[in-house]
Order: C-alpha cells, then sequence, then structure tokens
C-alpha cells in the first residue's frame, strides 16, 4: 500500500494528491517517495480521471524538500544514494509522464524536492508568500540532471544558475516573473485558483489534453517526430468526442467529453 502520509481523495474527474506530514513541512523520506511513485502510477492508468491535483497539508509548506533527519540512514553511502536516487528519479517521472494534466497547488514552502516535484507539474499555481527555491548548496549535495533540465526549460540556465549555485529563494511574485510559476495569486486564493484551474481542465476534452501533454514532451525530446507519429495527429477524427462537439458546436449546446 502506498505511505499512509500520502492521501489521494477525488472530487468527480480531479484527484487530489495531498503529502500529509506537515510536522515537517510535508518533507519526504525515501518511503514516500516510493509512495507518490506508486500513486502517480496508478492515477495514470485510470482513464476516469480528467487532472491531478498536487498539494501540501495545511499552508506552511508544498512541501519543504527531503527529509534531512533521514539521509544519514538513507543516504550516507554511495550505495544507499544509489537507491535513494533511483527512486526520487523515478517518482519524479512519475509526475512528468502521468497521462493526465497535473497541477501544483503551492503554498509556503516549496524547496529542494518540493521545487522538484512543482517543475515537473504542468502547471503551477503558488501564492504571493511561497519561499521556492533548491537548498543543495548549504546541504553540500547534488542536484540530478533530470530534476535540473525542466528548471532551464521553464526558466533558462540564469535562473538555474540562481538557484543552484547562489541559492536564491523567491517569493509567488519573483517565481512568476522567472517563469517558475504559471500564475500568482494572493495566499488566501492559491486553492481556489489551483481547483478552479483543475475544473476548466476536467471540462475540456481528456483525450485531446493527453494528446498534447505527450506532443509537448515528444517535441523537447532528443528524437524527431516520425512519420507514423505526424499522421497521427489527425486520430481525433475518429473519437466520439470529436463527433460530439461538432454537434453540439453547430447546436449551440456546451459538449460533453466522455473520453472516447
Amino acid at each position: 500500500m502506498p505511505d499512509p502520509r500520502l492521501t489521494v481523495t477525488r472530487q468527480d474527474t480531479i484527484a487530489i494528491v495531498t503529502f500529509d506530514r506537515p510536522e515537517q513541512r510535508n518533507a519526504f523520506d525515501l518511503a514516500m517517495w516510493r509512495g507518490l511513485r506508486t500513486i502517480m502510477h496508478n492515477l495514470s492508468s485510470d482513464d476516469s480521471l480528467r487532472c491531478v491535483v498536487l498539494r501540501g497539508a495545511g499552508e506552511k509548506a508544498f512541501c519543504a524538500g527531503a527529509d534531512i533527519g533521514a539521509f544519514a540512514e538513507e543516504r550516507g553511502t554511495q550505495e544507499r544514494e544509489a537507491e535513494y536516487a533511483h527512486v526520487l528519479d523515478t517518482s519524479m517521472q512519475s509526475i512528468r509522464l502521468c497521462q493526465h494534466p497535473v497541477v501544483a497547488m503551492i503554498m509556503g514552502h516549496c524547496l529542494g524536492g518540493g521545487a522538484g516535484i512543482a517543475t515537473m507539474c504542468d502547471f503551477r499555481v503558488g501564492g504571493e508568500g511561497i519561499r521556492l527555491g533548491i537548498t543543495a548548496r548549504n546541504l553540500g549535495v547534488w542536484y540530478p540532471y533530470a530534476e535540473i533540465d525542466p528548471i532551464i526549460t521553464l526558466a533558462g540556465t540564469g535562473v538555474a544558475s540562481e538557484m543552484l549555485i547562489e541559492g536564491r529563494i523567491f517569493n509567488g511574485r519573483e517565481a512568476y516573473e522567472k517563469g517558475l510559476l504559471s500564475r500568482v495569486v494572493p495566499d488566501d486564493k492559491v486553492e481556489a485558483e489551483a481547483m478552479a484551474l483543475a475544473q476548466r481542465i476536467s471540462e475540456g476534452s481528456p483525450l485531446s489534453a493527453r494528446y498534447h501533454k505527450a506532443a509537448l514532451r515528444k517535441l523537447r525530446g532528443p528524437l524527431p517526430i516520425t512519420r507514423a507519429e505526424e499522421e497521427a495527429t489527425s486520430d481525433f477524427t475518429r473519437t466520439e468526442d470529436f463527433r460530439n462537439a461538432c454537434r453540439a458546436f453547430l447546436a449551440k449546446q456546451k459538449p460533453v467529453f466522455q473520453g472516447r
């Protein structure tokens, strides 16, 4: 079973994953990374979903990163660190590769691995008073390549250097201006804005959302687009959702998508 400090609730077609360890500002130990990986794999395979929201319990932290108190036991040798790094990487990739759009609802501290989780999401909604950054330089640890890459994609090498080498911690407005947040709102509006975003996503075509998420990922990859992949862009014409949406448009009605 996934770690009990990770809870999953549903609001219709939206799944909400909560990092429920507020006494440690929702910091992750190895078991929680494993649990998040399992949860995200399970949610990705659930075609009844339209969107996944990640959040921290309470308002003081989204996730303060890895649990430093567990480092000696979990990362104290090269062998243990190799296992930890594998679990961390596969957990992060389970967010990026989830077939559904993923929204990060960011309140309070979003540091280290928490920032890594957020940058793996498709959307990041943060409060003006958040603290977003990476503390690797203060701990003498090295940030993985796979977690540096999305920072560069979002904000560029200059901002990545500020975070990793200088150790800058950004508030919400700064993070938005740097490109690290999709939108910034007053702290007391974060939950409402993130859930409204998730609801808008869930009202659209799930097949379209899944295709576009995969296409955006493919276009950032090292391999060229194949002829078969180009031709597959017309596959929407075979779906019930496309035909029903066209009929709804002509009838001046709002389409209801079934994901078929």
